[in-house]
């Protein structure tokens, strides 16, 4: 019996469905891939929730997921055959394009930005990592403008300060990673909870964000010296602290990288809004804006991709602690939804999609 697809698709705004779909066609550039985990993002209930354009018939939901390969396009470059173990960054509720989401039993990666899952890995753990590398890769050495991390990776130590804000969120967790890896002094916030977490992480220094002080207390700590702030929470009171936190130096660079667009108190801070979408090398469309097509973030994603590889295959990069729920493709509108109502903390959402035989 040929095999079938089902997905969780976006119909409406705020609506969705779980419908037969066929298995698609496999781009010169891209992967087919049987479907084994999937894991939830936020951008997966944003999305949903955003007005879709004029020509919009359906699209696809989900952006992480974790499978074994089926069929390989004939431009990828990286050496993928038919039943390795990838993970990879697809880009869900696509209005251009909706085929190109995670969330059902057959899916497309973009092959040379798939990653290859290490042998000692679970699927479940490896879905929760390609949106946010993809985030942390091109926000830390496009937007923050800082040295590429190439590999081997000799890790120094003492470098200048990052405030990661939010630490413990699933992009916050690797990116205190990637910045040690870079040298980088991390600063980062938490719910006291969530201290000794960030710390194993390789935090120098954390913060309780609840604190009415913590700006201040950040800005003391680096002798008002910090330029560098990246921003996995973007809510106004992430950048009203962070506006505290930043150094009021005339001599430095401010850079604030957030993932939402979110107001800067401060005219002197360069704030960057930025979508990980942009590494697939396509120009998109999300409510109205058109996002042009960047070579320019594809080629920096396909190298970072590259360093990862070798980093997981070194036990280099930890994954997020997971929450393994029940029902499937049934089940993952449920979780998104917990996840906009802010029910999830220090924990990614996986679903086990299809057995890995």
């Amino acid at each position: 019996m040929a095999p079938s697809n089902k997905g969780l698709l976006k119909i409406a705004q705020g609506k969705s469905r779980l419908a037969e779909i066929p298995i698609p066609d496999v781009p010169d550039d891209s992967i087919l891939v049987r479907t084994v985990a999937v894991a939830i993002n936020p951008t997966d209930w944003q999305t949903l929730d955003e007005a879709p354009t004029p020509a919009f018939t359906y699209s696809l939901l989900g952006v992480d997921a974790a499978g074994i390969v089926v069929e390989v396009g004939k431009g990828v470059t990286k050496n993928f055959k038919k039943g390795e173990r990838v993970a990879g960054f697809s880009h869900g509720a696509n209005d251009r394009n909706p085929v190109t989401g995670a969330f059902a039993n057959y899916i497309l990666m973009k092959g040379d930005l798939t990653l290859r899952i290490p042998p000692k890995m679970s699927f479940e753990d490896a879905a929760t990592l390609p949106c946010g590398l993809a985030t942390v890769g091109l926000g830390f050495y496009r937007h923050l403008e800082l040295p590429f991390l190439n590999y081997p990776v000799d890790a120094k130590t003492g470098g200048p300060f990052i405030l990661i804000y939010g630490g413990s969120s699933a992009t916050g967790s690797l990116a205190i990673q990637v910045a040690k890896l870079s040298g980088l002094t991390v600063i980062t916030t938490a719910s006291p909870r969530n201290f000794d977490f960030v710390k194993s992480l390789g935090a120098d220094h954390v913060f309780d964000y609840h604190d009415p002080e913590v700006g201040t207390k950040i800005n003391a700590i680096t002798s008002n010296t910090l330029h560098l702030v990246f921003d996995t929470i973007a809510v106004p009171s992430s950048s009203a602290i962070s506006a505290q936190a930043l150094s009021t130096s005339p001599t430095s660079k401010l850079l604030y990288v957030t993932l939402l667009s979110v107001p800067m108190s401060r005219p002197d801070v360069e704030t960057i809004f930025f979508l990980a979408y942009t590494v697939s090398g396509e120009e998109f469309e999300m409510e109205g804006e058109v996002w042009p097509a960047s070579k320019e973030d594809n080629l920096l994603a396909r190298r970072f991709v590259g360093v990862c590889d070798e980093l997981l295959r070194e036990g280099r990069i930890k994954t997020h602690p997971v929450s393994k729920r029940e029902g499937g493709l049934e089940g993952i509108l449920g979780g998104m939804m917990e996840m906009k109502e802010g029910k999830i903390s220090g924990q990614k959402l996986v679903y086990r999609i299809n057995d890995e035989e």
